[in-house]
């Protein structure tokens, strides 16, 4: 990299990672869990959930993911450990089904019978254990990177930072096609495929500038995108 792209890089993570970008977010509906004070439980779920419906318009996530807190009656433990979920084949969020959210709170309900919480779970563990997906050493696990991003960095501005036996320096940059699209201009990688390992690789590039925290550079991108835009 240029030392002229590694300026714009250190100068939009700085300016992005701020909550003002962030209000209609899905990363609102976790956080608004935070606020409540409510149980680390209440807040991996609503995290979990609002990840996994994180793809579209934003006006449509957020519309979607407050349908689904609704039905949950802003209590996602209790919820989930009721046992008794909306479960039919109408549509919650694009392709999304109820009856695959019924399915996902029974595989959380059986984890949460046996554990305080979901932050011993590897992203792949989480695919496997929680979605119940086939191993796919290729996925980049947008979705669930986006996740862990959301759950253990912590400096106090956009994400939560309240699972406290992880580190920062472990998390992957959660990989869709507008990552990938901002990373590419940027020369971050040269591979084509949106794969696991085009995710390692743009954060193995991050980790030159943040070793501690390379994810902060995701707050980059999205920087990025904004200022492409104009």
């Amino acid at each position: 990299m240029t030392k002229k792209t590694v300026g714009l890089l250190k100068g939009w993570a700085e300016e992005y990672n701020d909550l003002k970008y962030f209000q209609d977010d899905p990363v609102a509906f976790p956080r608004e869990f935070v606020r409540r004070e409510s149980s680390l439980q209440d807040i991996e779920i609503s995290a979990l959930f609002s990840a996994h419906l994180a793809w579209g318009r934003r006006a449509m996530i957020i519309r979607d993911c407050e349908r689904l807190f609704n039905e949950m009656e802003w209590r996602p433990y209790d919820y989930v450990m009721s046992g008794s979920y909306r479960s039919d084949e109408t549509s919650l969020h694009r392709t999304v089904k109820w009856s695959e959210i019924s399915a996902i709170c029974g595989r959380l309900r059986e984890w949460y019978s046996w554990h305080e919480t979901l932050e011993s779970l590897s992203a792949k563990e989480i695919r496997s254990t929680i979605f119940r997906r086939k191993d796919d050493p290729k996925a980049p696990d947008k979705k669930i990177n986006l996740m862990r991003r959301w759950l253990i960095r912590n400096d106090g501005k956009v994400d939560l930072g309240v699972w406290k036996n992880s580190s920062p320096s472990e998390l992957i940059v959660p990989l869709d096609v507008h990552v990938y699209t901002q990373a590419a201009s940027l020369g971050l990688t040269r591979r084509k495929q949106k794969d696991l390992t085009t995710a390692l690789e743009i954060t193995d590039v991050f980790r030159e500038l943040w070793p501690d925290d390379p994810v902060l550079g995701d707050f980059a991108l999205f920087g990025y995108g904004v200022t492409h835009s104009k």
